[in-house]
């Protein structure tokens, strides 16, 4: 058996930049960090004498005798990619809901590529699993998706990533003191909203005319530089939450889906409460609110928001990993 965890992740500035479709004409940039929240994926042989030869374990659960018959994508599509024909057992837990803004769904790709890799007795570095993974959600499974989520599931840490128009994406660690990081920590909180919603839906309102938002998306990409500059100063940190506010109201005018009412009127009551700024993680339409709160704050914002689920979190440095490894006699792939 095998066991791999994987994180989510939080983007901050630059999110649109990242789709193959803008970053291969224009280039991208993303700043944005791993979080100490996962997902878990076992894995196993399942010996042949049991009555189905898959078994699948997630919001649903699934057993089958064919790849081709599963009904989870990326287990199917991961499956099929890796050439595996011996029967296997596949257990899904998350920290958190899918469907919420924190790249879920690509943290289960990295992490099922991990751990089926790890089972049939092979080590795959951070790069390739990040390449893999992209390549599956997006030239097999033609998911309407960024390129920031694998990279950050499989390496984790606080990261500005580039996205070259070559294609290639180069990963640079914020090399930030450890207490202005801290001090970065302490204003951020997490919200949930309880509005599940696919990325992918909300990413093709505005992914397949990107050209029309170039001048939006330009100045998205200016905010990335905007962050990382501010960070590697002495101005004050509440300029960054001032920056995310800047960020969150040019994303709303890239489709009508990436806000709606509710979350327009959580937003404001945020800001007169206290908060400096914020957006919805991931493409939008609803999942977590990000919220940048200067800690005196906080106490005010929590009562505000008291019915909504409040998820604290701390910035995650090692990626994708293998938790736990017990080699199975007989099986392989």
């Amino acid at each position: 058996m095998v066991i791999s965890r994987t994180p989510f992740r939080i983007s901050f500035f630059g999110g649109g930049t990242d789709y193959p479709t803008w970053y291969k004409k224009y280039g991208g940039s993303v700043l944005a960090t791993a979080i100490n929240k996962y997902c878990y994926l076992s894995v196993r042989y399942l010996p042949p004498f049991f009555e189905h030869k898959y078994s699948i374990v997630y919001s649903k659960i699934e057993s089958c005798d064919e790849i081709d018959e599963i009904v989870h994508p990326s287990v199917r599509t991961v499956l099929q990619y890796l050439k595996i024909n011996q029967g296997l057992k596949i257990h899904h837990d998350g920290d958190l809901p899918a469907r919420s803004g924190l790249g879920s769904s690509s943290a289960f790709t990295v992490g099922l590529l991990n751990a089926l890799y790890a089972l049939g007795g092979k080590m795959i570095n951070k790069k390739q699993l990040a390449k893999e993974s992209t390549y599956i959600e997006q030239e097999v499974l033609k998911e309407t998706v960024g390129s920031q989520d694998q990279v950050l599931a499989s390496y984790g840490g606080f990261n500005l990533i580039t996205f070259h128009t070559d294609g290639e994406i180069t990963l640079k660690p914020m090399t930030i003191s450890s207490k202005r990081v801290e001090d970065l920590q302490k204003h951020l909180m997490l919200f949930y909203t309880g509005i599940a919603r696919t990325a992918s839906d909300i990413a093709k309102s505005y992914v397949n005319n990107m050209k029309s938002r170039q001048k939006q998306l330009d100045r998205l990409q200016e905010l990335v530089s905007d962050a990382f500059e501010l960070l590697n100063s002495r101005k004050d940190i509440k300029d960054f939450g001032k920056l995310l506010n800047e960020s969150w109201q040019i994303k709303r005018t890239l489709s009508s889906t990436v806000s709606n009412p509710k979350i327009d009127e959580l937003y404001k009551r945020a800001l007169s409460t206290g908060a400096l700024g914020g957006k919805l993680t991931g493409a939008g339409g609803g999942g977590f609110l990000l919220l940048f709160v200067p800690p005196s704050h906080q106490a005010k914002v929590r009562k505000e928001f008291k019915k909504l689920i409040y998820v604290p979190f701390k910035f995650e440095r090692e990626g994708s990993q293998i938790i736990f490894f017990d080699q199975q006699e007989n099986y392989s792939f």
